[in-house]
């Protein structure tokens, strides 16, 4: 499921996993996101703070028929207004994954997984 394009000069193939952690790279970048969480929610309902090694857990990559479609999963800053961070996220991450990579992005899924408070 990965992007493959071919050029003169031969085959280029950029993974899943590339994709997103360059989706990461770009998501902690915005205001108001602490960081990447992993997707499973841990049993007493806290979620993981990743790494920048393991922002690829924190990101499922699709391939759709028109494009590609990605869910993030993120912990947001305490005392931000959510609806604005998200919306931030999703403009910023479509930009440059399709500034970067030359794909469509149809989708942008943020998934809110907890609330980070500064002390």
């Amino acid at each position: 499921m990965a992007i493959e394009k071919t050029t003169k000069f031969g085959t280029i193939n950029v993974s899943d996993e590339a994709i997103a952690m360059l989706a990461g790279g770009v998501v902690t970048e915005c205001y108001g996101v602490v960081g990447m969480a992993s997707q499973q929610v841990f049993k007493d309902g806290l979620a993981e703070l990743l790494k920048g090694e393991n922002y690829s857990k924190g990101v499922i990559v699709r391939r759709i028929d028109n494009g590609f479609e990605l869910d993030v999963y993120i912990i947001v800053s305490y005392n931000v207004k959510i609806s604005e961070v998200v919306l931030e996220v999703q403009k910023k991450t479509q930009y440059m994954l399709e500034k970067t990579l030359g794909q469509k992005f149809e989708a942008i899924n943020v998934y809110v997984q907890g609330i980070k408070v500064d002390k």
